[in-house]
């Protein structure tokens, strides 16, 4: 019965996690842009918060997977949708952490260059889009998160 540890620290680890998600996407970002008199100052503070729950998306997704791995060989099969899931937040926080994020920074950065923010310049229409992008994509990841919570709370009872 070794596998209860694992899967109570399993169900901790995403609680925590799935959490900073809700916390960040809803209520920390909006409320920097309703605060804050700079849009572009709230800009670069969520674009750094965004940056980390994605790197941090790839370390725990990877973790998770490795966690559920270990609980699939003990005969807990549940686990082995929660695989599944977790291995969609992996590709969103990859999507997020290496291709959507590095290349809006790079447009943000440009538009400093010029002394101009990223909304006046000639890549506002690229940006918004990749913004759009992004969102669906934190948007995605949330909603798998939510998933991944409900089935781990689950099993407990279940097994």
């Amino acid at each position: 019965m070794s596998y209860q540890r694992t899967q109570r620290v399993f169900q901790c680890i995403s609680g925590l996690w799935v959490g900073s998600f809700i916390t960040i996407g809803l209520l920390v970002v909006p409320l920097l842009f309703s605060s804050l008199g700079d849009r572009q100052v709230a800009g670069f503070v969520a674009a750094s918060l965004f940056k980390t729950q994605a790197y941090l998306g790839v370390f725990l997704s990877t973790f998770l997977m490795v966690m559920a791995n270990y609980l699939v060989r003990q005969g807990l099969n549940r686990f082995r949708v929660i695989r599944w899931i977790l291995l969609g937040m992996l590709a969103c926080a990859v999507a997020a952490a290496f291709i959507l994020i590095p290349w809006m920074n790079s447009l943000r950065d440009q538009a400093l260059y010029l002394g101009i923010s990223v909304r006046e310049s000639s890549n506002a229409i690229l940006f918004s889009r990749l913004h759009g992008v992004s969102s669906t994509i934190y948007l995605i990841e949330a909603l798998l998160g939510l998933a991944l919570i409900w089935k781990a709370s689950a099993i407990k009872n279940a097994d």
